[in-house]
């Protein structure tokens, strides 16, 4: 029988035991039965540490870790304007005049390009919709790395930034499940209508082979049913007809929030909750008249299941 290296199995390889202790401080990997040295030093992966003040509180010397919501990624540069060095000592009037020289130069170099300028639009632009909308991280993280693809690829040129990030936001929102329609989008930056909206999404999906599964309503009927206050037991209720609908395939090309909103409106009468159409509609954001085809033709395919 061949043994394997220690790294593979994580034994020592003089006296055979699995109990091999490693010090932080020194990076020496041991055996803790014969003491001895499976390797001297080993690569930490954490972050640096290292105290000068002896202070409580944070002891990393590493920063946060890259992001695409910054136009450079959080690699940029920061000359604070100061008047002292780092031992407290007032700096003269020269070495002033240079650091403040400095400064402008920098801040100068970082928007400089047409693409650092379009990048920081549509970071402003993005912001927007994550505050009114409430994105998570990940998925502003994801709308921009849409984007950037974007830029790379010449979508945006000949068409406004505004437009093809509030694509890139959508089209995060989708991949990554959130439940954010284009109703919302529009509401919350009404510069940019939905119309406008649903064209570039297509742009992305046709030219960056984004990988977007199809809308499933049943994410929208816990969102809608938050809104109106409904119990557990009625959105499980919509829930199963909305799987029952799917197996039947009776939400192909259908608004996936009319959907949802019609089978809370049909779990609600099941359920004997005093709910109108209007009231499932306007917390939905849809027509009463979207929820009453829809209902129709939710009951008919259901029906004709019993049947």
């Amino acid at each position: 029988m061949v043994r394997k290296s220690w790294r593979e199995m994580e034994f020592c390889p003089e006296c055979g035991q699995e109990m091999l202790v490693t010090d932080q401080r020194t990076g020496e990997i041991t055996c803790s039965v014969c003491g001895f040295v499976v390797q001297e030093k080993d690569v930490d992966m954490g972050p640096e540490w290292r105290n000068l003040d002896e202070e409580d509180g944070s002891r990393s010397r590493v920063g946060a870790p890259l992001s695409p919501m910054y136009r450079d990624h959080g690699l940029s540069t920061v000359i604070e304007g100061v008047d002292e060095d780092a031992s407290g000592r007032k700096l003269s009037k020269e070495t002033r005049e240079k650091m403040l020289r400095l400064k402008k130069l920098d801040a100068t170099s970082q928007v400089n390009s047409s693409e650092t300028r379009n990048l920081q639009q549509a970071v402003n632009i993005l912001q927007i919709y994550v505050d009114k909308l409430r994105l998570s991280q990940p998925v502003a993280e994801r709308a921009m790395l849409i984007y950037r693809k974007a830029l790379k690829a010449g979508l945006v040129r000949g068409r406004s930034i505004k437009s093809i990030m509030a694509a890139a936001a959508y089209a995060a929102c989708r991949m990554l499940d959130t439940p954010r329609d284009l109703r919302e989008f529009e509401r919350s930056y009404s510069a940019v209508k939905r119309k406008t909206i649903a064209q570039g999404y297509r742009l992305l999906l046709k030219h960056l082979g984004l990988k977007v599964r199809v809308a499933d309503p049943t994410i929208y009927v816990r969102k809608i049913a938050a809104k109106v206050g409904l119990d557990q037991r009625t959105v499980q209720e919509a829930e199963r007809l909305l799987n029952e609908a799917i197996k039947r395939k009776a939400t192909v090309g259908k608004d996936p929030v009319g959907i949802a909103a019609a089978a809370l409106y049909m779990a609600c009468q099941e359920t004997t909750q005093n709910l109108t159409q209007k009231d499932i509609a306007k917390a939905a954001g849809v027509t009463e008249v979207t929820v009453r085809n829809r209902f129709k033709g939710l009951k008919d395919v259901l029906e004709s299941l019993a049947a």
